[in-house]
């Protein structure tokens, strides 16, 4: 386009030459004045289409197909806001409720007809695992069953899992290997110093779940869970698979984490190009974030990233709700300070005056040392100059199940703004986005007031402030030092 200018300027330089040379010209004043006000209109017509032909494109937006006119479903990319209450924890009537966890795995395995992928922390779905005696088991144990007769329907089901850190009695993944589930673990450990933490499903290569549900039956009747369910949304689920053949390709023996990550691990789905999504007149732009950063390409926007641009891309209120929270790294040798996210909290409480609410859970194997770092967010505080920190522990009543180990807890780990609901699969602490593999689901979304409710953002929205107002969560008492 610049050569082209150039040729543009230089051929009406030779005229206006020529033409001033002319015995007419030389003769005639209002002739001159014409070719001097042709000759500015030109300059500016070449300056325009410069800058218009040089300008940016916009930024890229993936729009989902319409309803095939042949009847058939693409791209629709139906959303729900998916649960798991423990037994016993009753709240008030007419509050908002996810689905199930139960419900929506089944219907996942139900409606499977060609590959079903999954990717868990670890698998426990019988109390035999962990020597528990609990009808609470049976959840898990009816999910094992479909699950390991998902090949004799000729569905293809692979597995990935973290190499244990500590050893187990699980026997799923040998049940289901012999039932010809292919199964993969991951030394992490070697590859980043983490653990495989992400938990997601994809069936297929069209519907997906993600959230905080390991592959456990106390997830389904003893621990506090959160994730989403996307229907009939190939662009994402795609993508996910990606984030899946990832794990999938170093739980191969003696693997090692390429440099640079091949083409086909590629995503033109992220933070600045989101998939755009438009169902029951609420408009969603959707991406994938994931950790940690040496396990995907520059094109993979990352966890901590996308953690840090909802927060300081927040107008009014940010909620969280994470089992844990430390601005520090928890699992390496020496610990470090890590205050990454720390910091992003504290410049949006105090310099953008966005209220800021966070659900931390607290339960028999919670960490105390939580607690002065909770303490010195909730320390800034201040009605008079316009700061709003709150902090709240939920509480899940352990009642007769004490005899049942890391239960009656709240798992979640979710974000949610004033347009934004982000639901991953980390824990707040430096680990989790440096060395852990992890994955974010962020969804942004605008809808009318009639059917804002409609939108997974304000049903997350109503979630938080359920569990905010409830009786399980307690304010979180300062203790001075002075």
């Amino acid at each position: 386009m610049c050569v082209l200018m150039v040729k543009l300027s230089y051929s009406f330089f030779l005229f206006v030459c020529l033409f001033f040379s002319s015995p007419c010209c030389q003769r005639s004043t209002s002739c001159v004045m014409l070719v001097v006000i042709l000759a500015c209109l030109t300059v500016l017509g070449i300056v325009l289409a410069i800058i218009v032909l040089e300008r940016p494109p916009p930024p890229k937006i993936h729009k989902t197909l319409p309803e095939d006119p042949d009847g058939d479903s693409t791209d629709q990319c139906r959303m729900a806001l998916v649960e798991s209450i423990p037994q016993y924890v009753k709240y008030k009537d007419n509050v908002t409720l996810g689905i199930p966890l139960e419900e929506v795995w089944k219907d996942l395995i139900s409606m499977a007809t060609d590959q079903v992928e999954v990717a868990s922390f670890y698998w426990t779905l019988t109390g035999e695992d962990i020597n528990v005696n609990s009808s609470s088991d049976l959840p898990g144990k009816n999910i094992l069953k479909q699950l390991e007769e998902l090949p004799s329907r000729n569905v293809s089901v692979r597995v990935v899992t973290s190499v244990p850190s500590v050893r187990t009695n699980s026997t799923d993944l040998k049940l289901l290997k012999e039932k010809g589930v292919q199964v993969r673990k991951v030394n992490f450990g070697r590859l980043t110093h983490g653990v495989l933490h992400s938990k997601f499903w994809v069936v297929d290569s069209k519907h997906v779940f993600i959230g905080s549900a390991n592959m456990d039956w106390r997830a389904l009747t003893q621990v506090k869970e959160l994730g989403v369910v996307i229907y009939n949304c190939s662009s994402l689920a795609k993508d996910l698979h990606k984030i899946f053949q990832s794990y999938w390709v170093m739980g191969q023996p003696n693997s090692s984490l390429p440099q640079p990550w091949p083409s086909q691990y590629d995503t033109d789905i992220n933070k600045e190009h989101p998939l755009l999504v438009e169902a029951d007149n609420v408009s969603s732009r959707i991406y994938l974030a994931g950790s940690p950063p040496s396990f995907f390409p520059p094109s993979r926007t990352q966890d901590l990233e996308a953690i840090l641009s909802i927060i300081s891309e927040a107008q009014h209120y940010v909620d969280v709700a994470v089992m844990e929270y430390f601005p520090t790294t928890r699992f390496e040798r020496p610990q470090r300070y890590w205050p990454v996210i720390d910091d992003a909290i504290r410049v949006a409480a105090f310099e953008k005056k966005v209220k800021i609410r966070m659900l931390i859970s607290c339960g028999r194997d919670s960490d105390p040392a939580m607690l002065p770092f909770l303490q010195s967010l909730a320390s800034m505080d201040s009605p008079h100059h316009n700061i709003s920190i709150q902090i709240k522990l939920f509480i899940v009543p352990v009642g007769n199940q004490s005899d049942i180990p890391y239960s009656r807890v709240n798992h979640n780990k979710y974000m949610v703004t004033d347009t934004v609901a982000y639901v991953g699969t980390s824990n707040w602490s430096g680990d989790y986005f440096l060395t852990t593999a992890g994955v974010g689901l962020v969804i942004s979304q605008q809808a009318p007031y009639p059917v804002k409710t409609k939108a997974l953002q304000s049903q997350l929205r109503a979630v938080f402030d359920r569990d905010w107002r409830s009786e399980f969560a307690l304010t979180l008492i300062l203790v001075s030092s002075w």
